[in-house]
């Protein structure tokens, strides 16, 4: 009998959100967990009503019973009608997690989060799928903490996925790198001017075919210099602009093709995503815009740095420092790791093992 009837995601459209769930989600489907229904995409609150039902109301969520999450529903415009017992509500994402903890209040069923939640924190879910540089208290026995993000990434798709988006497009018989650039956040501001002085010397190996592709934080500044500067280059194979085509999403097929992956610092989840396909990833460090006091106190990137560091030790990543050496990294012929990596799958199986 699977722990289990079903499975429902609960999404705020963001990208990265969805496809960390959606791997823990799926996971617990292939390991007989429960059958994954059609994601659910909440509603999106504006003005004075977020403010009240996202930072005001919501602490009741965690210290009031089923009606006070069914009237929290009715008020938000989300459903709860229709919901089967054993139901795994899971999203990841702190906008999105009062919706999860309620609907699972609502209808009596369990909740998963992804993530910390900035206003509710860990405590009220069933589940808490976790970053180990979040803080956290050891004695919770709800709290998983992963090595990275968990991710959608499946390995035995990735080959045929890639071969399936490039139908048609011949790379050669060389050595394929991914190139996968992230963007400006609270922790990092890359600039034109970096991505000129990074990447620069990619253009002048011989022998490569360049998958490269942006994120929609890169912004138009940055991807317009990244496509002036590849765009002629003879060993670019493929490109996506974010700010020119955000609907399309080519990471997994650029991983199922890839065999060297090189990734910005700044994205934690595009890291994991390349560990999780398989790849010793090489860590491109960009500018830093914390400012002194969150550094002083271990805060903004240096809790990531943390994890790159784990990551390093296990032989997952190799960290370019100030000066990237790309001829050295890409001297073998691919860069791949012999490990068993997958935080989405051991969070599946946590979930499954948990009372």
């Amino acid at each position: 009998m699977p722990k289990f009837d079903q499975i429902i995601l609960l999404s705020d459209g963001i990208r990265g959100h969805y496809h960390q769930s959606l791997g823990v989600a799926q996971w617990l489907e292939r390991m007989g967990g429960g059958r994954l229904g059609e994601p659910v995409n909440v509603p999106r609150l504006t003005g004075v009503n977020k403010l009240l039902r996202l930072k005001l109301f919501v602490h009741g969520l965690a210290v009031h019973g089923g009606s006070y999450s069914r009237e929290w529903l009715k008020s938000v415009g989300l459903s709860h009608r229709g919901i089967k017992p054993n139901t795994l509500f899971i999203s990841a994402g702190s906008s999105v997690a009062p919706f999860t903890l309620a609907c699972a209040k609502a209808t009596g069923n369990k909740s998963a989060v992804v993530m910390t939640p900035s206003v509710l924190g860990t405590k009220p879910f069933d589940y808490a799928i976790i970053p180990e540089h979040d803080k956290h208290d050891p004695r919770d026995k709800n709290i998983l903490t992963t090595l990275g993000a968990p991710n959608h990434i499946y390995q035995p798709d990735l080959e045929l996925i890639g071969s399936s988006f490039f139908a048609g497009r011949e790379f050669g018989g060389g050595k394929i790198v991914a190139v996968l650039i992230g963007g400006s956040d609270k922790n990092y501001k890359p600039s034109p001017e970096w991505a000129e002085d990074a990447l620069g010397s990619l253009r002048y190996i011989e022998g490569i075919k360049i998958l490269l592709t942006t994120s929609r934080r890169t912004g138009k500044a940055l991807d317009q210099r990244i496509e002036d500067m590849f765009i002629q280059d003879s060993s670019l194979g493929y490109m996506l602009i974010m700010s020119k085509k955000p609907r399309v999403n080519a990471l997994t097929a650029i991983l199922g093709k890839a065999s060297h992956v090189i990734v910005t610092e700044d994205s934690v989840s595009m890291v994991s995503e390349a560990v999780t396909a398989g790849f010793r990833v090489g860590l491109l460090r960009v500018p830093r815009s914390a400012g002194f006091i969150k550094q002083a106190f271990g805060a903004g990137p240096q809790r990531f740095d943390k994890m790159f560091d784990r990551m390093a030790v296990r032989n997952l990543l190799v960290d370019f420092g100030k000066t990237p050496d790309f001829r050295k990294f890409l001297e073998e012929p691919e860069q791949k790791h012999n490990q068993d990596f997958n935080e989405a799958k051991r969070a599946a199986e946590w979930i499954l093992n948990q009372p």
